[in-house]
Formats: C-alpha cells, sequence, structure tokens
C-alpha cells in the first residue's frame, strides 16, 4: 500500500484532462442546464465556458430534440444511452452541421454526462471513398456498354447507306436516312458517356482566369432574371490542370444550376483554400474549393445518391450526363465534386488538390 500511495498525486487536475479530450464533454444538472463544457464541446458549439454555464444545453443546438430524447431515456433507465450519426447545428454556427456519436450517462440522481463525439470527417471520408468507388465501376460499366453499343450502330448505318444506293424510289430513302440519323445520335450520346477528352494535359494556371472565364459563357447563356455573384478569395495560388478540362467541368455545373432556377434566381460562383482538406482517404496540406451556390428548389431526395450517374435527371429532357462528365474530369485531376441541397440553397463543391502528392 505505502508503495502505491507513492505514485497517486495529492491533486489531479481532472478539468485539464477533459479539456484535453478529442471527444466534447457536457455535464446537465436535473433541468438540461449546462454545469460544465470541456474543450472540445466548446469548439463545437462555438461558445465558452462562462457563456455556456447556467444555460439549457437546447439554447445552443438549433434542433435539441434528438439529444434531449437520448438524456431523458439515460435519466429513466439510470443507464448509459447512446446513439449515433445525429445532425447536430449549433446555434452559434447555423449554417454548418455535424455528424456527431452522442452517448448520455448518468452521474448521480441529477447529473447527466454527454459525451459528443464530431464523425463529420470520417463520415465525409466514407462517403467520399464509396463514391470514388461508385465512380470507378462506373466508368468501368460505362466504358464496356459503349464498346458494346458502338460495334453494332457502326455496322446499322453501313447497312443503311448501302440499302440506300439499292432503294429506287426517293420517298423509301427517307427511311433510311431515319435510320442513319438515328444511329449517329445514339453514337453521340455514347461519345457523351465516354466523356470529353482522355489523359489531363495539365499546365499551371490562375483558377480565378478559368473561372472568370466560365462566368462569362454561363452569364451570356443565363436568362434576364438570373442574378450572378462572384466571391473570389484573391490568395488562391495557381492549379495545376487541363485547361479545358476543368472548363468543361464548371461549364456543366453552372450550366446545371442555370436549369435548375428556371428564369428567376441566384446563382454565386465562389473560391476559396481549404486547409488539411481530405479527398476521399487522402489528405493534402490545401485544395482549391470552388462552389456554384444557387437559391433553386434544391435537389431531388430520390435522385441524390445517384446524381452523379449517368443518365440520372429529375429535369424533363435531360440526358442526365452534365454532373457525370463534370465529376469524371474532376476526378482526373485527383479532384472530387459533393453537393449539399436544400430547397433554396444548393451548393456544388470542386475541390481540386493544388498538390500532386498527398498524404495517404
Amino acid at each position: 500500500m505505502a508503495l502505491e500511495a507513492r505514485f497517486v498525486p495529492a491533486a489531479f487536475d481532472f478539468a485539464g484532462l477533459l479539456d484535453a479530450l478529442a471527444i466534447g464533454i457536457a455535464i446537465l444538472d436535473s433541468r438540461g442546464t449546462i454545469e460544465y463544457l470541456n474543450a472540445s464541446a466548446q469548439t463545437l458549439l462555438a461558445v465558452g465556458i462562462n457563456q455556456s454555464r447556467g444555460r439549457p444545453l437546447a439554447e445552443l443546438i438549433r434542433d435539441p430534440a434528438p439529444i434531449e430524447s437520448i438524456v431523458a431515456r439515460a435519466r429513466e433507465g439510470n443507464d448509459a444511452i447512446a446513439h449515433r450519426e445525429l445532425k447536430l447545428v449549433p446555434t452559434a454556427r447555423s449554417t454548418s452541421h455535424f455528424v456527431v456519436d452522442c452517448t448520455a450517462t448518468p452521474l448521480d440522481s441529477e447529473r447527466v454526462l454527454l459525451e459528443i463525439s464530431d464523425t463529420t470527417r470520417q463520415q465525409r471520408i466514407n462517403r467520399d471513398t464509396a463514391l470514388l468507388t461508385q465512380l470507378g465501376g462506373n466508368r468501368l460499366m460505362v466504358r464496356q456498354l459503349a464498346h458494346e453499343i458502338k460495334n453494332p450502330l457502326g455496322g446499322l448505318r453501313g447497312a443503311a447507306q448501302l440499302l440506300e444506293r439499292e432503294l429506287p424510289a426517293e420517298p423509301l430513302r427517307e427511311y433510311t436516312q431515319l435510320i442513319i440519323r438515328e444511329a449517329d445520335r445514339l453514337r453521340k450520346l455514347v461519345d457523351n458517356l465516354l466523356g470529353p477528352g482522355g489523359v489531363p494535359h495539365k499546365t499551371t494556371l490562375n483558377p480565378h482566369e478559368l473561372i472568370e472565364h466560365v462566368h462569362q459563357l454561363l452569364r451570356s447563356e443565363a436568362p434576364a432574371g438570373i442574378v450572378m455573384l462572384r466571391d473570389y478569395d484573391p490568395s488562391l495560388p495557381d492549379v495545376h490542370v487541363d485547361r479545358d478540362q476543368m472548363i468543361q467541368a464548371m461549364l456543366n455545373i453552372g450550366r446545371n444550376a442555370l436549369q435548375a432556377l428556371g428564369d428567376n434566381g441566384r446563382l454565386m460562383l465562389r473560391t476559396r483554400a481549404l486547409v488539411n482538406a481530405t479527398i476521399g482517404p487522402n489528405r493534402y496540406s490545401a485544395v482549391a474549393s470552388i462552389q456554384f451556390e444557387d437559391n433553386g428548389p434544391g435537389v431531388p431526395p430520390e435522385i441524390a445518391d445517384t446524381i452523379f450517374y449517368p443518365l440520372v435527371t429529375s429535369r424533363p429532357g435531360g440526358n442526365g450526363l452534365g454532373l457525370a462528365v463534370a465529376q469524371e474530369l474532376v476526378t482526373r485531376h485527383g479532384g472530387l465534386i459533393e453537393f449539399e441541397s436544400r430547397p433554396g440553397r444548393t451548393v456544388f463543391t470542386m475541390q481540386i488538390p493544388f498538390e500532386e502528392d498527398s498524404d495517404g
């Protein structure tokens, strides 16, 4: 016992220990009022300890019902209750939302310990990795399908041309011309599925020169009721990209936004530099973030998971190739297109690494 006592400190800084944790810790009293927040919880909720103490947790979260339910169930059952992948929107930073895992544990008859683990980054890595995997499989499937379609189309077109030479009557040749036109249309559709270009021919370019060019093209196509705004980060470094492919990707995203807006609305083009960013499983010291934000009706939920697949569209008469081709072109540069959408705010974000190498 004497030997053990030598290793027990006379006073232990439990607050310092809790502040060193990456997980957020909150202690709530019987009314759901905050008694304590550690440093991680303060950062997550964007509030200091002095501003939070004595306030209901519900005041710091825009939709507190899910967390309040966990706390209530922990009190009733006098046992720890956990819930995964909750959406948390702090009232102090309502433009951002986080995905968190929460565990509520009763400390005594009144107080509850609430653990809040921010899993947003891991969720994003998982989502990006799944998207890249799907794109890889999708790319292989499309190329195989295109090969199988283009061969018989060529034979069909050639046979129609030979038949046309043998037909004596001009009216009958209208049918062979119809076959030839439809074969050409299907071949063009297949070529679009494969996407423009090939291996990127990269050069070092100013990203704002590219975006300004895209802005001018979109401005010339936009109806009079569309307001186009720009919010550029002037400190954004040059990027190493294929000019034509990158312009095509941006145009596809911008045109998709204009089509969603119709005759009236707002389209914002925004650039930022993101530090310590991840694209799929890769971490980069910095990436260029190029955003197209519109205030249209949003992406229909039924196509949200497949919006980057070819032929997926909610627009009558659309071919569903614009976003699929844009994603293909951006992934050739080691980047990725992501989106978030709700009615009144849809943001498509292109992320392009500045450097060639990454930390896996």
